[in-house]
């Protein structure tokens, strides 16, 4: 893992035997030591060894006043964050894996006007490799979960033919009682986020990115009753789409946001179900 230390010394006593000011900046990649030893009178800084030279010693006084500071950062490449971990003010770094984006939302918009509404849950990102700039802005890749459902409006209902695999809207049977009865359409896919995000004002900022979802299971349930008797009927195989792509969005605050989703791609692929697309999600998220 590659390390430096950056060593910043600020000499504003030796204005009073030089007119011309100037500091001394020192970069020392991966040192075997650094001894910082501050007196009333100044600071002295003893560097041993080097990347290229073991045997390398640095030292270096400083005289100061009484408003005279030495500060010391430590940079690194990589790192794990998790959620809600605070930033280390002493440690900066670059690159690093996170885990971020616990979301919870519902449809405010949606294609077919068979739909009641929808509702969605997922983990953004599972695990994504994150670059940081350190000036307010990073670019994240990553793989995440998703789970979204679709319920139909009364006294529709979703069934799948067993033998053409097409899925159509019919009514439910004769007999059904009117309390108890629901229709859902449920699908799970696993997501690769690509997302910026920038600082707006200390911990205010926004994120934005394109999605691709990779659909890997979906079914229909049709959950009624007739007389005394309790039908709960879960048909798979349903021919959806496998690769799709969402767009997202949010505002954060700390470590909660508002976010809003787009998905523009049909759920079934062409002639195999209703035409489902350009639906729009809103809802919270934590750690975004």
């Amino acid at each position: 893992m590659k390390k430096t230390i950056l060593l910043i010394a600020a000499m504003f006593a030796m204005a009073q035997v030089s007119n011309a000011t100037n500091d001394t900046v020192t970069v020392i990649e991966q040192p075997s030591q650094v001894i910082i030893t501050e007196t009333p009178n100044g600071v002295k800084i003893n560097v041993q060894g080097t990347k290229n030279d073991d045997s390398a010693n640095y030292t270096y006084t400083v005289e100061h006043q009484a408003n005279d500071k030495v500060t010391t950062s430590q940079e690194r490449d990589w790192e794990i964050r998790f959620p809600f971990s605070k930033n280390d003010s002493i440690k900066r770094y670059h690159w690093s894996v996170t885990m971020d984006g616990f979301y919870m939302g519902g449809g405010i918009s949606h294609s077919w006007d068979l739909i009641n509404n929808s509702f969605e849950i997922g983990l953004l990102n599972i695990a994504a490799i994150n670059y940081d700039s350190h000036h307010g802005q990073n670019i994240s890749l990553g793989i995440g979960f998703h789970h979204k459902s679709f319920s139909l409006k009364r006294p529709n209902m979703l069934v799948r033919d067993e033998v053409t695999d097409v899925v159509n809207p019919m009514f439910y049977p004769d007999g059904v009682e009117l309390n108890g009865r629901s229709s859902n359409l449920n699908m799970w896919a696993f997501q690769f986020p690509l997302m910026f995000r920038q600082k707006i004002y200390k911990s205010l900022a926004f994120k934005v990115g394109g999605i691709m979802n990779w659909n890997y299971k979906a079914h229909v349930n049709n959950h009624y009753t007739i007389g005394k008797t309790e039908y709960n009927i879960t048909q798979r195989g349903l021919k959806q789409n496998k690769i799709t792509f969402d767009f997202m969005g949010g505002l954060a605050l700390g470590h909660m946001a508002i976010y809003c989703r787009y998905s523009p791609n049909e759920v079934f692929k062409k002639g195999y179900g209703p035409e489902i697309k350009n639906t729009w999600t809103l809802g919270g998220c934590i750690a975004f």
